[in-house]
């Protein structure tokens, strides 16, 4: 199976890009595994979130194919453990998925039409994260969720 994250705008930080980068070679031992970050969008003041979010959807939806399964990790998806989320994992291989796409909106969520087209919504927390730790706490529970299914001893219960 090919796994691909989009993201809407770049990691800054220095702590977080390593922790990305660290993960990001630890999953390719485990799959296919591709990241595309998008561009934040240059706007003005006046510009409306409403507008922001379509924009960026338009570009989201530019880069997914009919046969993807979208994911979007979102805070009205449906939360998981990590157990759980290997289970959701290994259903999805199981079922013959060839390409699922996680991704991971900007500021301001999704537009609708974003929303219309993902198959699924997980949350990762209850609680409210910046996007940039997202992609560092995604990346991590992906290669949580591999080593869970391989049975090695990353994770603990």
């Amino acid at each position: 199976m090919n796994v691909k994250l989009i993201t809407i705008g770049k990691t800054s930080v220095s702590f977080l890009i390593e922790g990305e980068a660290e993960y990001q070679k630890r999953l390719k031992h485990y799959m296919r595994f591709e990241r595309i970050d998008l561009n934040d969008l240059k706007t003005s003041q006046k510009t409306s979130q409403k507008e922001i979010r379509k924009k960026e959807g338009d570009l989201l939806l530019s880069k997914l194919t009919p046969n993807d399964i979208v994911v979007l990790l979102d805070e009205k998806g449906t939360q998981m453990n990590s157990i759980q989320l290997a289970k959701w994992f290994e259903k999805k291989t199981i079922s013959g998925a060839r390409n699922v796409v996680f991704v991971i909106g900007g500021a301001f969520g999704f537009d609708n039409a974003v929303y219309d087209r993902a198959n699924e919504k997980i949350s990762l927390s209850n609680l409210t994260f910046s996007h940039q730790m997202v992609r560092l706490f995604f990346l991590e529970q992906l290669y949580r969720i591999s080593s869970i299914l391989k049975g090695e001893k990353y994770h603990h219960q």
